[in-house]
């Protein structure tokens, strides 16, 4: 890997093309390496992840709304849309619109947690649709994918978003373009445009994910991946972008990020080295937000030693900057306390999280979210005696580069109504490639058919997954295989009307 300095250039000062960040992203995607057996089987796996959750979440009321919009842009050659025949096809865009929030709406897919934090498999939708649509084999797919995970784990390493209010999905227009770029063999002149669009029309703030979190939490990955769709055919039609989008004098860094002192040294493979980032990163057992999973771990390990938790006076989580921050009491969001929150607000309440984990010895991707489990007066009253709180030595773990270093965990002190107290900490969660259960195919499959049962056929269930084990073998426009079908009475249904099909009303 080769470490590149980024930072703001004024307009008078020279900055060659070929020392931009967007050109040198633009060449690793261009560059026809081989995929590595350890990353192929890596990439089968999140296929096989996003599948799962998009199973799970396929008739909940944002998935069913994406859907619908989608349906309403039929193409042909086209791409798949969970849920439907293999035969239905829309527009790859949108099919990458409906099937990104899918995959996002439970937040139960892979995650990378650096400078930044972000969810790699955000990239498969896209990348996957434009695959489908432009009757690609699964060999080119794989390429493209590899590319998407490597470019995405490279801007999280180096350039952190969330400490200038920025979403996360910032990284992804680019990582998607890329991947797009490599799947169908485009020339870096090309790469590079559709990477700065990608990046200018993808920059939004983190409002998405704080205070009242809505279902846009799972729309805004979706909306990143249908535009690099975008970006790249507009390029490919000979369409230009704002150039340099990271560098330039009123670009990205010098406006949105660290200023115009800032700078940044974000890491990239070198000329025919190999991409394998995905191996970086992991996946989710339990549906909650990456920074919850080891703390969900160690509430399931410490309830039995606590006991009665009426006894409980107090808890307290000391972790890192991030996770108080962002899930904890440190966030100062009064709804992150709040019984009647959405889901996704208690998606991101480690104070929640941890409460019922510790009364329900695990976690459930629905179940635990209900109302009336929110709702419930003893959950309530542990809830609110749970409060976070930063340490510094967590912190540096979580942004250690050191793989041995890293953890995303926390120690936990639970102090009784005798004043005795119950101590316990874990870095890691046990399905993280470092942890005490990692996640091996056999998990992955095994997450699928838990997701998808009573939403899938038994004999859906073992197409797909067949399909995907063989995904380095599917031939030319046989990437629809990687679709699943669901009986339309197991759909949901989106509220009825939009623009799309006003005339229909």
């Amino acid at each position: 890997m080769k470490m590149h300095e980024v930072r703001r250039y004024r307009s008078a000062e020279h900055l060659a093309r070929e020392d931009q960040l967007a050109w040198k992203i633009a060449e690793v995607a261009a560059d026809p390496v081989a995929v590595e057996a350890d990353v192929v089987e890596m990439i089968v796996n999140r296929v096989i992840d996003n599948a799962a959750v998009a199973a799970a979440s396929v008739a909940r009321r944002p998935v069913a709304s994406a859907r619908a919009q989608a349906l309403c842009h039929p193409y042909a050659p086209g791409a798949t849309v969970f849920g439907m025949a293999a035969g239905t096809r829309v527009s790859p865009e949108w099919a990458a619109w409906a099937n990104g929030t899918a995959v996002r709406e439970l937040d139960f897919h892979d995650t990378f947690l650096a400078a930044e934090y972000s969810h790699p498999g955000d990239n498969i939708p896209p990348i996957l649709a434009v695959a489908q649509h432009c009757g690609l084999s699964g060999a080119d797919l794989i390429r493209g994918l590899a590319t998407g995970y490597e470019i995405q784990v490279d801007l999280v390493k180096g350039i952190c978003l969330h400490e200038h209010k920025i979403d996360h999905i910032a990284h992804l227009g680019p990582s998607a373009a890329a991947g797009i770029g490599t799947a169908l063999n485009l020339p870096v002149e090309v790469i590079y445009q559709a990477i700065q669009q990608a990046l200018h029309v993808t920059t939004t703030t983190r409002q998405s994910r704080k205070g009242e979190i809505s279902s846009w939490k799972a729309y805004a990955p979706a909306f990143a991946g249908k535009m690099a769709i975008e970006a790249v055919d507009r390029v490919m039609r000979g369409e230009g972008a704002p150039s340099p989008a990271w560098e330039g004098e009123d670009g990205f860094i010098a406006w949105m990020l660290g200023g115009p002192e800032a700078v940044y040294h974000v890491p990239l493979p070198e000329k025919g080295e190999a991409k394998r980032a995905i191996l970086d990163t992991y996946t989710k057992e339990h549906s909650a937000e990456y920074q919850s999973q080891a703390l969900i771990d160690l509430a399931r390990r410490m309830g039995p030693k606590i006991g009665d938790l009426s006894r409980v006076r107090s808890i307290l989580i000391e972790t890192s900057h991030h996770t108080h921050n962002v899930i904890g009491t440190g966030a100062n969001d009064p709804q992150k306390m709040d019984p009647k929150a959405s889901r996704e607000t208690l998606d991101h309440s480690i104070m929640y999280i941890f409460a019922v984990a510790l009364e329900d010895g695990g976690w459930h991707h629905v179940a635990s979210y209900a109302p009336e489990r929110a709702q419930r007066p003893s959950t309530v009253a542990l809830w609110h005696k749970i409060s976070t709180a930063e340490d510094p030595e967590w912190t540096r773990r979580y942004h250690a580069r050191d793989p041995k270093e890293k953890a995303f965990g926390g120690r936990v002190t639970v102090t009784l109504d005798d004043g005795s107290k119950i101590v316990d900490e874990l870095a890691l969660a046990d399905a993280h490639p470092d942890g005490a259960r990692p996640f091996v195919r056999s998990n992955y499959i095994h997450k699928f058919l838990t997701l998808s049962e009573g939403v899938l056929s038994a004999a859906e269930q073992r197409r797909f997954l067949e399909a995907a084990e063989g995904l380095a073998e599917l031939k030319p426009g046989d990437l629809g295989q990687l679709n699943f079908a669901v009986e339309a009475d197991r759909l949901g249904a989106a509220r009825p009307h939009g623009i799309f099909d006003w005339r229909a009303k």
